[in-house]
């Protein structure tokens, strides 16, 4: 630091007073700090909007990503579908006729042998598609696996209890495909 007097022969001009420190020229028009301080903090607000949407907007994304990953796993998971039902169909027709084909001719036995061979294909087919049966003879009724089809009184058998099962039900990889068609035990008036 120099120990000397500030040189004295500065022009007044170059002296600048407090008061004129408070106001700063840009462009044409004359700022006050206060002017400043306000559109300063104006700005971080602005900007802190802007990194909240942003921060959002990412969020958004992720879930996007999520729910689409989802959507594409149940795609992949639940595209036999429309298959399997038809399949289910087919099934029945043959589980039918099997149930048909009385007599004990030649024919009839080789038959319901053949049935019984093609309807043990469908099911391991289905097992390795994960297509699981719901057969639920003597269990209590669930209506979310089960369609009762009638209700009535049944000796010996507990009311709300299946006590016939017109056609099994199926489920794909936990997924409902079609309800069991069922007669369900009623208590006794």
């Amino acid at each position: 630091m120099s120990t000397e007097p500030e040189n004295l022969e500065t022009p007044i001009e170059d002296i600048i007073t407090e008061e004129e420190q408070s106001h700063t020229d840009v462009g044409e028009h004359e700022y006050t700090v206060d002017e400043l301080k306000k559109e300063l903090e104006e700005a971080k607000q602005e900007a802190q909007a802007n990194w909240d949407k942003a921060l959002r907007t990412q969020a958004e994304m992720e879930n996007l990503k999520r729910r689409t990953q989802k959507d594409l796993e149940d795609a992949h998971k639940f595209a036999l579908t429309g298959f399997a039902k038809e399949l289910l169909v087919v099934l029945d027709s043959l589980v039918l006729g099997l149930q048909a084909a009385t007599g004990d001719s030649d024919e009839v036995k080789k038959f319901r042998e053949g049935s019984e061979l093609t309807i043990k294909q469908f099911e391991s087919a289905f097992s390795k598609y994960n297509i699981v049966t719901i057969d639920p003879m003597g269990l209590p009724f669930n209506a979310e696996h089960h369609q009762a089809v009638l209700m009535q009184v049944v000796e010996g058998a507990e009311p709300n209890t299946v006590v016939n099962v017109f056609s099994k039900g199926y489920t794909l990889n936990g997924r409902l495909l079609r309800p069991a068609m069922v007669v369900v035990a009623k208590a006794a008036d």
